[in-house]
């Protein structure tokens, strides 16, 4: 009986990829199984992770169980952050215009341009020398 009240979300930002459950609970958190404050040190990424829960109130109405993969720290608080929106608008179809309004809804498409051939880099070129 415990998977319909848990609620599923996927995710995404840069590399990283984060499947979100939310189960009714106490306000938990915790990520690949540690807690928000082991698994994230930098204190801005745990406050972007926590802004959904803050803006529809439901801070201490849920816990959170969350498996990120790839990426940084501060693309897989991205991913949480949007994973976590998503599940909260399956939770309440009423939080979709909060967060939407807040810009936790929107997928940031931006990615990692990749290295081209004959250069250092995705822009860098080698030093053309004269002579």
């Amino acid at each position: 009986m415990e998977t319909a009240t848990a609620y599923n979300a996927i995710g995404r930002r840069k590399e990283s990829i984060a499947r979100v459950k939310l189960v009714p609970g106490k306000g938990g958190v915790l990520v690949n199984k540690r807690p928000l404050d082991n698994y994230f040190i930098r204190e801005t990424d745990r406050i972007l992770i926590k802004q959904p829960f803050q803006v529809t109130n439901t801070a201490d109405k849920f816990d959170c169980f969350a498996n990120i993969r790839g990426g940084g720290a501060s693309g897989q608080a991205g991913a949480l952050r949007l994973g976590i929106s998503r599940a909260l608008v399956i939770v309440d179809p009423s939080f979709k215009s909060l967060l939407r309004k807040s810009g936790f809804l929107s997928r940031d498409s931006r990615m990692k341009e990749r290295k081209k051939y004959g250069q250092k880099g995705a822009r860098k070129r080698f030093q053309w020398t004269k002579r």
